[in-house]
């Protein structure tokens, strides 16, 4: 059984029937860690609150641990844990009294299920007495995330858990999520950081309601299908632009300090593309051939 199935998952919104999810159609399996990248406006945030009951599709149909979404929303609500994008536990209760207000919810106590959220718990406990919405950025997520775990759900879902975060926060957090994945605890997560795929066991790139791509994040990397190179001059926005309208490039975009070029056949040289860039009349120049990432994959799939 897959931990999550969408088939032709449709969502519009308004008078306009603007689409924000396009027949979106992928499968989680059981103990994964699968990631939906994409930027703001994709459709991660209506996809997610579909699979969790909070929405009802205007097309497809979806199952979580083969319940259907709509028919048995209320067994589903029982079975998983969610984490929205915007913090939205009770600001004026405490981290304490958030945590002891789920776990009743939800019919448990913190005592059954403290196993779960130890690890994390440690870290809030020195602050179990101060009101949720003083906590910093990066605590006002484990709170949250605590919460959505307290009642042990089979499938987690985590909605830009990471978006405001310092970095340090981030690492840990997601360190937190394979911890997650070795108690059995299927997890679904969203994130426009597109460094953050790497650490998915799966990921579907979208972008406008459509999905580009679902595959491993190495398999995408190595399917990358042209050469690829960094660039780097004293004047770079000249150099990208001079770049782009060159019938030797077939893209180039800034990345970084540098931008990466895309030759528009695979035969083209290095000397070809130098004698290109010195027409530029730059100077510092820096050409060297580099490995693609998951943010190249996802631009050169919008192309």
């Amino acid at each position: 059984m897959k931990a999550v199935e969408a088939i032709q998952l449709s969502k519009v919104y308004g008078k306009e029937k603007t689409i924000a999810v396009d027949a979106v159609s992928f499968e989680v399996n059981e103990g994964e860690i699968f990631g939906l990248i994409g930027p703001d406006g994709a459709g991660k945030t209506s996809i997610f609150r579909m699979l969790t009951t909070l929405l009802l599709p205007d097309g497809g149909s979806a199952q979580v641990n083969g319940l259907d979404v709509v028919k048995h929303y209320k067994d589903i609500r029982k079975q998983v844990g969610y984490m929205p994008g915007k913090f939205s536990l009770y600001p004026d209760l405490s981290v304490e009294e958030n945590l002891q207000f789920f776990a009743t919810v939800f019919g448990t106590s913190v005592q059954e299920n403290y196993h779960l959220i130890r690890d994390i718990y440690i870290q809030l406990e020195p602050f179990k007495n101060r009101r949720a919405g003083k906590l910093s950025g990066g605590m006002k997520q484990k709170l949250a995330l605590c919460c959505a775990l307290i009642h042990q759900p089979k499938v987690l879902f985590l909605d830009e858990p990471t978006t405001g975060v310092d970095p340090v926060s981030r690492r840990e957090f997601w360190e937190m999520l394979k911890r997650l994945k070795e108690e059995g605890i299927s997890i679904l997560v969203s994130t426009p950081y597109m460094d953050e795929a790497a650490l998915c066991d799966r990921i579907a790139l979208i972008q406008g309601g459509k999905l580009l791509s679902v595959d491993k994040p190495e398999a995408l990397i190595k399917a990358f299908p042209y050469p690829l190179f960094a660039v780097k001059a004293n004047h770079m926005y000249t150099l990208i632009q001079g770049l782009q309208k060159s019938a030797l490039v077939k893209s180039c975009y800034a990345f970084g300090e540098y931008a990466h070029l895309i030759p528009a056949q695979k035969e083209t040289s290095v000397d070809d593309l130098l004698n290109e860039i010195h027409q530029l009349k730059l100077s510092d120049i820096e050409l060297l051939p580099c490995t693609p990432t998951i943010e190249d994959c996802f631009i050169q799939l919008l192309h």
